[in-house]
């Protein structure tokens, strides 16, 4: 089955699709240059469009994607902005949103199936009047032919190392009796269903990242040897056929930074750390900052999945036992992503305020950080893959059988 990825990012949402060997990518829709040459470096086979959605018409789409796409994904913007300004309407509201542009792919293409990914806290989202965001949703989407089921995945269940969860909204043109994956793994030590099947065990942060080259603050390159065997099956499933570690670069941290991290034990961040190792105020004159936030730099426990990998996850997390925040790899192999996925642009840029307050807003790019952080993990988006597909041949079946009994 064909696919194509609209605001496709770093393309995690489709490859965890073409993990599973049964579908074909043929396209992607995405407005960041870096992010739409990583997802370009891995796909080369696939066509990928770069800019704004709403610049492209309807003629220019179809005769982009001739190989009309069974299903569409996408996470588009349900809300906060409005596409013109705030005077077009109330801009809680999904129809004043890029959402408007996924309805619209819906309408051109007609695919089997929509699957559209977002934020859990959108669930209880209203407009101004009070209406609720996903009833907004559903109906739009029903009003295209479709059957609409959405509900919050938690990535632990599908053996990402990440307490991680997403909404996610399944538009089908066929009726889906379980339209969602079932749990294959736990957080639990012993894990038993319902029907007393086993799961597997969600892995820890230490399984996901253990073997990859042993580096320090300002140590790392963009391509490295391994220095030791996969040591766990998750390891080697995310080894592949790579030889070479990809985006494994250090952040440059100061001397003060490093003595910052080493002060602090697992659980602990930066307002756990000595007074005199605190953060500076900026352009304070050696003065301590009052502003203190508890999510940055936490150290990290090695032996539970990870806190959720956000865009700026560089600043976030520090590393278990290296006296560093993690790499763009660690980020990736936490994501799930594999190996030889390979993550093009910069690792880290300059603040998107800083240039937009200087208007240099031509340098305003996605980060390898960035592009990690924003990702569905591939591991999450195989398991609804694989779980659309089951659905689909099941549909398909009873409509022979159906056939066949006439």
């Amino acid at each position: 089955m064909k696919v194509l990825d609209t605001f496709a990012g770093a393309g995690g949402f489709s490859l965890g699709f073409y993990l599973t060997g049964q579908y074909d990518i043929i396209g992607a829709i995405e407005y960041d240059q870096w992010a739409a040459d990583t997802f370009k470096f891995n796909h080369p086979e696939s066509t990928v469009i770069v800019g704004d959605i709403q610049q492209y018409s309807e003629e220019f789409l179809l005769e982009t994607f001739k190989d009309k796409p069974d299903i569409i994904l996408g996470g588009p913007p349900c809300q906060g902005f409005s596409i013109a300004n705030r005077k077009a309407g109330d801009p809680a509201d999904p129809r004043n949103s890029l959402f408007k542009e996924f309805v619209r792919l819906g309408k051109i293409f007609e695919p089997k199936i929509m699957i559209m990914e977002n934020v859990p806290n959108l669930i209880k989202a209203r407009t101004h009047d009070k209406e609720l965001v996903i009833d907004i949703i559903i109906k739009e989407l029903e009003n295209l032919g479709y059957y609409v089921y959405h509900t919050i995945l938690s990535a632990t269940d599908y053996g990402v190392p990440q307490i991680r969860k997403r909404l996610v909204v399944i538009a089908s043109k066929v009726k889906l009796d379980n339209p969602f994956p079932e749990p294959t793994h736990s957080i639990e030590s012993k894990p038993i269903t319902l029907f007393n099947s086993a799961l597997q065990q969600t892995p820890t942060l230490w399984d996901a990242i253990s073997d990859l080259p042993q580096i320090e603050a300002r140590e790392g390159a963009e391509e490295m040897n391994y220095e030791i065997p996969a040591k766990n099956s998750f390891q080697k499933y995310l080894r592949g056929h790579s030889d070479k570690v990809y985006n494994h670069v250090a952040m440059k941290h100061s001397k003060r930074m490093v003595e910052r991290f080493a002060s602090m034990s697992c659980g602990n961040s930066i307002s756990d750390v000595p007074d005199h190792l605190k953060p500076f105020k900026r352009n304070g004159n050696g003065e301590f900052s009052e502003k203190l936030f508890d999510q940055n730099n936490r150290r990290m426990y090695p032996d539970r999945p990870c806190h959720t990998i956000a865009a700026s996850f560089y600043a976030n997390f520090v590393h278990p036992f290296k006296n560093r925040n993690f790499t763009p790899r660690e980020g990736a192999r936490i994501q799930t992503f594999p190996d030889w996925y390979v993550f093009q642009g910069k690792p880290t840029v300059v603040s998107h305020k800083l240039l937009q307050r200087e208007g240099r807003e031509e340098e305003k790019h996605l980060c390898q950080y960035n592009q990690i952080g924003n990702a569905v993990p591939p591991f999450l988006a195989k398991a609804i893959a694989e779980n659309i597909l089951s659905q689909l041949t099941i549909k398909q079946d009873e409509k022979c059988l159906f056939t066949e009994t006439i």
